[in-house]
């Protein structure tokens, strides 16, 4: 097996083959997701960190987030502004339900989800994938789509497809981010900001394994 057969293996194995062996054992994972994500991605910070081919600064560096910033903080409050009035008018009595009802819980989020889920999330699926499979994905447009794909599926663990399709749409809004700022910490901001949004908002509940934070 050549290396880029291995490259085609190991994509299929970790982002299609973990994702779909996860979902048959979707009822007694709830607990051990975040351990499992946090360990694939020390893993995948191993293997990069590793790798003399690979721009450590990008891990840390903001990148071109002059470039980005506008279209970023943009795109978000008015993607906020449309999705917390149509939801209210879907779902008024969830609106808005996590802060309402469990404030503590809310605040603890805050804190936590950036750090335990949204930066694991962003090293795998885009400072790991973007650079681990360059070779045999050279075109960046369908690293992206890819990207977004394989995001989506690894959140097929709610079985339900809100989590699915909200996921593939952040998925392709953080890998083009990624493609064009090659800053983890740009798109870690902007996974943050969308993903506290939607806990915020009530969406949440479409995205909870049962863990509690």
């Amino acid at each position: 097996m050549n290396a880029n057969q291995y490259r085609w293996c190991e994509l299929l194995i970790v982002f299609f083959g973990l994702p779909l062996l996860a979902y048959q054992f979707r009822n007694n994972l709830s607990n051990w997701l975040l351990p499992a994500l946090i360990v694939l991605m020390a893993i995948c910070a191993f293997l990069l960190l590793t790798d003399p081919h690979f721009k450590r600064f990008r891990l840390t560096t903001l990148g071109t987030f002059s470039v980005v910033k506008h279209r970023l903080f943009t795109s978000f409050l008015i993607g906020a502004l449309f999705s917390g009035m149509l939801y209210g008018l879907i779902n008024q009595d969830n609106w808005f339900s996590l802060p309402r009802q469990s404030p503590v819980d809310w605040l603890r989020l805050l804190i936590v989800y950036p750090l335990l889920s949204v930066l694991p999330q962003e090293l795998i699926f885009r400072s790991y994938f973007f650079h681990r499979y360059k070779r045999i994905i050279p075109a960046k447009s369908h690293r992206i789509v890819l990207s977004a794909l394989v995001f989506a599926l690894a959140h097929c663990v709610y079985d339900n497809l809100v989590a699915i399709g909200l996921s593939f749409l952040g998925g392709l809004l953080f890998a083009y981010t990624y493609a064009n700022s090659r800053s983890l910490f740009v798109c870690v901001l902007e996974h943050s900001l969308w993903g506290l949004w939607i806990f915020t908002l009530g969406l949440g509940t479409y995205l909870d394994s049962g863990a509690k934070w």
